[in-house]
């Protein structure tokens, strides 16, 4: 992992009325691909609708993406997470838990739903590792 694929915090951040992750954020070069309908399994290809998204900071327990349309709160969404310079992305379930206007986009923040289905205990091992090199 390079240097500068991570930074702490981001400069242009709007002002949070309430933070409630506690893990450090790093700052990362990286794009989140949201599934918010999957297809139906009995069609021979099922069409899923997936969003892409920016990734604005991430720690071990979430991320801020930003979106192209707003997510509704609470609602539980598999996503595909590059990061870096790693070969694959991670499969991760993520909850959202806020959404705001941000200019002509949304700035959502989601938590990381740890499951024995997906890649959470080596998400949280590459943030680690990130931040000793950070």
């Amino acid at each position: 992992m390079a240097d500068n694929d991570y930074t702490f915090g981001t400069r242009n951040d709007p002002p949070f009325e309430k933070d409630n992750r506690t893990d450090y954020r790093l700052t990362a070069r990286a794009r989140a691909i949201l599934e918010l309908e999957s297809g139906l399994p009995e069609e021979e290809t099922p069409e899923a609708r997936e969003l892409v998204c920016g990734i604005r900071d991430i720690s071990a327990s979430g991320l801020c993406l930003s979106s192209g349309e707003p997510l509704s709160l609470g609602a539980l969404l598999p996503a595909s997470v590059s990061l870096g310079n790693h070969n694959e992305p991670f499969t991760l379930m993520v909850e959202v838990v806020w959404c705001r206007p941000n200019e002509s986009e949304f700035l959502v923040g989601v938590r990381i739903i740890e499951s024995d289905e997906t890649a959470y205990v080596e998400w949280v091992e590459a943030v680690a590792s990130a931040m000793d090199q950070g």
